[in-house]
């Protein structure tokens, strides 16, 4: 039950529960912002959670031409999933099916980690033999032949063992509106972090689940102590005050990535105050036995 208040919003004394999961990033070029925008987006389509999707994927930060391998507007995307033969997997198509695809684009090595992962020394294949090799300023490209000119593709890109998946709070408000306003801004201060990702629909997820259920083989469920529509029918976790909840979901490249995310977003909540946003934040865990990464709510206030 909530201990603290910021703002009149009621803080939970409870924790956010992550876990380890293995990251990769890549830079996405395009002839100008649109295109580089549209690529990433694709790419990091139907990558919401490694429950079904197989891997994490959302856009870390939008590049200027300045801070980009080839001077022109560009995107970082970041990718999570559980192993390295899974994330492996996933780059490969993704880059592939979406970034290969779209009109003027090129792709580059996002992340420095402790191993490299493939990227345009397996997708250089799609170039039948036409594919050229170029080596510039210590690192290694494949230029790939398409029918707008060409692909260019670095090799590889770094791969880290470090990162986090999993950090998340509630927004709990009194009404639908008021909870996305909330959730919003937590989303939009969250963008402003760098290595740290929100990978559901607009960073905002209004499934929050639990592990398993009664079906079988449902490796998750919904999580009915915070469904406002079942309160007189299960032991609720909602007051009478509370009929929407809204989760935000957070992917760090590092645990002070998520740390500083969780921070940010519950900061913007607390900003907005309750006549326009939550009137509670709360979090999703599974008394510590889901992964090690523990984030206790009181750690995160403004």
């Amino acid at each position: 039950m909530p201990e603290l208040s910021v703002n009149g919003i009621a803080i939970d004394d409870t924790f956010a529960e992550a876990f380890g999961m293995r990251a990769t990033a890549i830079v996405i070029t395009g002839p100008n912002r649109k295109w580089a925008r549209q690529a990433a987006i694709t790419m990091s389509g139907f990558a919401t959670s490694v429950i079904a999707c197989g891997c994490e994927a959302a856009i870390d930060v939008e590049l200027p031409e300045s801070e980009t391998p080839d001077g022109r507007p560009g995107c970082r995307v970041m990718l999570f999933a559980v192993s390295t033969d899974e994330l492996q997997k996933q780059l490969l198509n993704r880059v592939g099916q979406c970034v290969l695809t779209s009109p003027g684009s090129a792709c580059f090595a996002g992340l420095k980690g402790s191993a490299d992962l493939k990227l345009g020394s397996a997708l250089r294949y799609f170039g039948d033999g036409w594919q050229i090799s170029k080596k510039l300023g210590g690192r290694h490209f494949w230029r790939i032949p398409v029918m707008d000119g060409e692909f260019l593709c670095e090799a590889t890109t770094g791969l880290t063992k470090e990162a986090v998946g999993g950090g998340n709070f509630f927004v709990m408000a009194e009404s639908s509106g008021n909870a996305l306003a909330a959730a919003e801004a937590a989303v939009a201060a969250i963008h402003d972090v760098p290595g740290a990702i929100v990978p559901f629909p607009g960073g905002i997820a209004r499934s929050g689940s639990k592990i398993g259920g009664k079906y079988k083989g449902m490796v998750a469920s919904a999580n009915e102590a915070y469904a406002p529509t079942l309160r007189g029918a299960v032991a609720s976790a909602l007051g009478s005050n509370i009929n929407s909840v809204l989760e935000i979901v957070i992917d760090g490249e590092t645990n002070d990535a998520v740390v500083a995310a969780m921070k940010a977003g519950i900061k913007a909540v607390t900003d907005l105050g309750p006549e326009k946003g939550a009137v509670r934040i709360g979090a999703g865990n599974y008394g510590g036995k889901l992964g090690k990464f523990i984030y206790s709510l009181k750690d995160m206030l403004p």
